[in-house]
């Protein structure tokens, strides 16, 4: 008898263990689930879920700026007592109520890609340096044009949303620093005086989008010859409006993601160049770090001088500029996604 309860006992145990491993779940809550980065995202989410034995659930907006969607799929984590939940914010600043509620419940809350506003409002962020790629971009247009096209230029700056979630306002001003314009406040986009700047429209980084943007702009001055883009679908939408125009081939596109599809329009000669992130680094490191939180209490830590862990983030071109480390687009095609 004595055996056998000690046998029963080691059982339970073993059980007990094993149900513990089982109860680590995480929440993704992207943006969409169309755009080629939330999609790849999502992969890498999933992959290092069944790695670890975490289970996931995902969850997205129906649109880029669906903040109700992810208002609500917040909710559904808590109520299904998730251990941590990783989200890519449409709003950073509303959505931080809902996170704080989170975080209160107990959950470790990671942004991705898109700090939230104020970056501490989550546990961490697992994000591109979003400033460094507008800037890698800026620099690279300004170094392409020279200095007479910089002094010239009449630059078009397509945006992702009025709202100006932290992404959109990063990307934006650091294009602009890197092409040499003085800043307004950093912290928000459209104050700029330089009237190099013929305007700032929004794309809901998506083609259409980009597209109507495009044609906007264009109404107001035809002889726009830079065009600033917050992603690559918004890209291609500004492309096929110049095309309508007969501008396509003298215009220069400048561009932030780089997918697969993106590359190939480098390659193309659509985009001129793009600074590629790695989305499933991402969301790989945040299921890493959900599962952490869950077996021992710890957080990530961010990359040292930054207040968030940098995935890094390389210019895609096929024509190089001095001063401006980048790779070509077959090196590029060999790390898109999408």
């Amino acid at each position: 008898m004595k055996k056998l309860l000690v046998g029963t006992a080691l059982c339970l145990a073993a059980m007990s263990s094993t149900a513990m491993a089982q109860d680590v779940s995480a929440c993704l809550i992207t943006k969409t689930d169309t755009n080629p980065f939330f999609v790849k995202m999502k992969e890498g989410a999933e992959a290092k879920a069944a790695e670890l034995g975490v289970t996931l659930k995902s969850f997205a907006g129906k649109i880029d700026g669906d903040h109700e969607t992810q208002v609500a799929a917040i909710e559904t984590c808590i109520a299904d007592g998730a251990s941590g939940i990783l989200i890519t914010a449409s709003d950073t600043s509303a959505i931080v109520q809902s996170v704080q509620k989170a975080r209160d419940a107990g959950l470790v809350v990671i942004a991705l890609d898109t700090p939230l506003t104020p970056i501490d409002a989550a546990d961490a962020t697992f994000a591109t340096d979003n400033f460094i790629a507008g800037e890698l971009i800026g620099k690279w247009a300004a170094g392409k044009l020279g200095a007479d096209g910089v002094a010239n230029a009449k630059i078009a700056m397509l945006d992702l949303a009025v709202s100006q979630p932290s992404v959109d306002v990063l990307r934006d001003q650091g294009f602009l620093q890197g092409f040499g314009i003085d800043l307004g406040d950093p912290n928000k986009w459209g104050d700029e005086t330089d009237p190099r700047i013929v305007g700032h429209d929004v794309t809901a980084g998506n083609e259409e989008g980009g597209r109507k943007a495009m044609e906007n702009l264009l109404a107001k001055d035809p002889m726009i010859n830079v065009v600033y883009t917050i992603n690559e679908p918004s890209a291609a939408g500004a492309y096929e409006a110049l095309k309508s125009f007969g501008r396509e081939n003298d215009v220069l596109i400048v561009s932030v993601d780089g997918g697969c599809p993106g590359v190939a329009n480098v390659k193309d000669g659509v985009i001129g160049a793009t600074s590629q992130q790695y989305p499933l680094q991402m969301a790989a490191l945040g299921v890493e770090a959900i599962k952490a939180w869950a077996d021992s209490g710890a957080k990530p830590e961010p990359t040292p001088g930054k207040d968030f862990f940098d995935t890094g983030v390389k210019l895609v071109t096929d024509e190089p500029v001095d001063g401006v480390e980048s790779i070509d687009s077959t090196e590029g095609a060999a790390l898109c996604w999408g």
